[in-house]
């Protein structure tokens, strides 16, 4: 069995559906299907059950998933273990000035017990540039929230976080159970500055051009609105600070939580990483944070490029 096809089927597996599969991996549906087929063929027995409903895993699957899930590690581990004796084993990972979040800090426990001779760079960036440098080549792999410019780039997305709107404890508004965005129209909103990432400068103020103070960081933000009274949008996890509040915004879409890196990039290290972030975040009771629909990887193509 190569371990490319065993990628594939754990793929399959974790996802129960082909499609989802495949944009995961890359790679168009059917030469994921034969690959499946060509895996069975050789194991002599059905891995999954398949319907118009989708696909469930047999219980020769069952046992094929844990086993591939295993050697996929120590494969991952092997990689790891040969960077470091070659003295190559740093990464440098960029974090969006977020790094409070209990996600990261579960991550970086985990991932020194997994790969504890691997060295680990930290580059914490501004809230203006979402991809923590990727697109500069200053960093190797980016933990960050969407949605930004995925031009090269291949992105999983961890988490998916609520978002409310930051408010003064003695704002009107701070005392409903829940807003709008249409209640928030007549208001200053904080902005970023000139150049940053449209994706994301639009995603933060709801989709529409906004008036306001320009800020870069997160204390910033919180600054904006304790001396003017501004409005701004932030997750519902975090604690708003003293004399603030954070009211749910029901018609924005939650803030996506992805580990993203250079498509073309082809550092060993970056795979077991991203395994160990995934599980990380995955393996965690996150309370009353709902966890997001089973993670796709996407890989928009470079300019050019089909």
């Amino acid at each position: 069995m190569e371990l490319r096809t065993l990628r594939y089927f754990v793929a399959v597996a974790e996802e129960l559906h082909f499609g989802r599969a495949a944009a995961r991996l890359h790679m168009s549906q059917p030469p994921l299907s034969r690959a499946i087929k060509g895996l069975e063929g050789e194991v002599g027995a059905a891995l999954f059950e398949r319907s118009p409903a989708g696909v469930s895993l047999t219980p020769v699957g069952a046992v094929l998933l844990d086993e591939a899930r295993a050697l996929l590690d120590q494969a991952d581990r092997l990689r790891v273990r040969v960077a470091t004796a070659t003295g190559a084993a740093t990464l440098t990972v960029g974090l969006l000035g977020d790094s409070t979040d209990p996600g990261v800090r579960r991550l970086a426990r985990a991932y020194r017990d997994r790969h504890p001779g691997v060295g680990i760079r930290i580059r914490e960036t501004d809230l203006t540039d979402p991809t923590c440098g990727l697109h500069a080549g200053l960093v190797d792999i980016a933990l960050t929230r969407g949605p930004f410019d995925e031009t090269g780039l291949v992105v999983r997305e961890l988490r998916a976080d609520p978002v409310g709107a930051l408010l003064r404890a003695d704002d009107p508004l701070a005392r409903r159970q829940s807003l709008t965005l249409a209640d928030l129209a007549d208001r200053q909103w904080f902005r970023f500055p000139e150049g940053t990432d449209g994706r994301w400068q639009s995603y933060w103020n709801g989709g529409v051009v906004r008036e306001g103070p320009v800020v870069r960081a997160i204390q910033e933000c919180r600054q904006a609105v304790l001396w003017n009274g501004t409005v701004g949008m932030t997750t519902t996890g975090h604690e708003p600070g003293a004399g603030l509040v954070t009211v749910p915004v029901v018609d924005m879409r939650p803030s996506r939580v992805v580990v993203a890196w250079v498509a073309q990039d082809a550092n060993p290290l970056l795979r077991p990483f991203v395994q160990v972030a995934i599980d990380a975040y995955r393996d965690h009771d996150l309370g009353d944070i709902p966890r997001p629909d089973p993670g796709v990887d996407r890989i928009a193509p470079r300019p050019g490029r089909e």
